[in-house]
């Protein structure tokens, strides 16, 4: 049995952020709880590349914590054959590693691998684990990497269990609640059996590391839409994919599955939609915010479906709709492709209003519903 290492308030802005004590003492870092990456990082004093993001930044001063160690040159996880980077490390001048790591919707953090202690609460204050130390960054937080590679938070620190709630991004209170270990509310969640692949199994599109679900289908409303549950599978290749992803705003989906429920938009709402506008390349199931209200109601609620029967309500009435723009909503499904991916992800738009809760010793992810926003830490 596992047991609990605490409950944690995070803010929620389109992704969950989470304050992080590091160091010694601690300094208090904002970090993106991301279920979909392994490396976490923390924003360390230097530059951030983009003129748009805000100067709202907390830098960790290594300088100020005893605790702080750069990776040598010379260790086992700086040899640029290290598969669980995105991009060879490589030695700086200084002999200290130096890593870069991409995501999938082109945003780039790199810097130094150092190691560094989180201290969660009384019961978590980690050994040293290891980290990034970004000096250059295109965003303005860092990265708690939460998925199930060995270098990931989780897998570092040994947590086998944990759980967020994400309130309604509509809501005036958007502070969600997190917790490493135990829930007390998982007697009434739903479970779906994770999918795992053998560590032999070679797949080019395929994510080991993420947490794959046995998706088969989508309903919106009665009517449930005639995709094929293969598309929701990964073929030899790995593509068809299906992973949850705290760390993505939007929910992407492969062609096949992205036009049937296009179809059924245009069939419900295809009058009320913006013609010919796209949000960021990728999702064009659009409507002004006038008509909004009138849209939700029409579309009615939406529902994914998995394995064992299980079906989880993402979305209904108004709430199926997310503001990209001032005065402009759309439906949070983007198209896969664009993104260059062929797996289908479930971002967190998708997950607003219930628990999500990932079970690593039973393979397992529960879901259920609750009221996220106010709940206390």
């Amino acid at each position: 049995k596992t047991k609990s290492h605490g409950k944690f308030p995070f803010q929620y802005s389109n992704a969950l952020v989470v304050s992080v004590p590091i160091g010694s003492p601690p300094q208090q870092m904002d970090m993106v709880v991301d279920t979909g990456s392994q490396l976490s990082w923390i924003q360390c004093h230097g530059k951030v590349r983009r003129k748009s993001v805000k100067p709202m930044i907390n830098w960790f001063d290594p300088y100020l914590s005893s605790s702080f160690s750069f990776l040598p040159c010379n260790t086992t996880l700086c040899r640029p054959r290290i598969p669980d980077f995105t991009l060879p490390t490589s030695c700086d001048p200084t002999r200290h590693c130096h890593y870069s790591y991409f995501y999938a919707d082109g945003t780039l953090a790199e810097g130094n691998l150092v190691t560094e202690k989180f201290t969660f609460s009384n019961s978590l204050t980690t050994r040293s684990l290891l980290l990034g130390c970004a000096t250059a960054s295109t965003q303005n937080r860092g990265m708690l990497g939460m998925n199930t590679g060995r270098l990931s938070f989780i897998s570092q620190a040994k947590i086998s269990k944990f759980s967020y709630c994400v309130p309604d991004r509509t809501g005036s209170d958007l502070t969600g609640l997190f917790y490493l270990g135990d829930n007390p509310n998982s007697a009434k969640f739903k479970y779906v059996n994770m999918l795992t692949f053998p560590k032999s199994r070679l797949s080019p599109n395929l994510d080991k590391s993420a947490y794959t679900l046995p998706m088969k289908g989508i309903r919106i409303g009665n009517n449930k839409l005639n995709i094929s549950p293969a598309v929701f599978k990964p073929d030899p290749s790995g593509a068809g994919q299906t992973m949850i992803d705290s760390g993505s705003d939007l929910t992407y989906l492969v062609d096949e599955a992205y036009s049937k429920v296009r179809e059924e938009m245009v069939r419900l709402v295809g009058p009320m939609m913006k013609k010919g506008y796209e949000y960021a390349a990728v999702a064009d199931m659009c409507f002004d915010g006038a008509v909004a209200a009138a849209v939700g109601r029409r579309i009615g609620d939406m529902w994914f479906q998995f394995e064992n029967g299980v079906e989880i309500l993402v979305g209904k009435g108004e709430g199926l709709l997310t503001e990209v723009e001032e005065g402009v909503k759309c439906v949070g499904i983007g198209r896969s492709d664009r993104l260059v991916t062929e797996s289908n992800i479930i971002g967190n738009v998708h997950q607003q209003n219930m628990w999500v809760e990932y079970d690593l010793i039973n393979k397992r992810i529960g879901f259920g519903v609750a009221k996220c926003s106010g709940l206390k830490a």
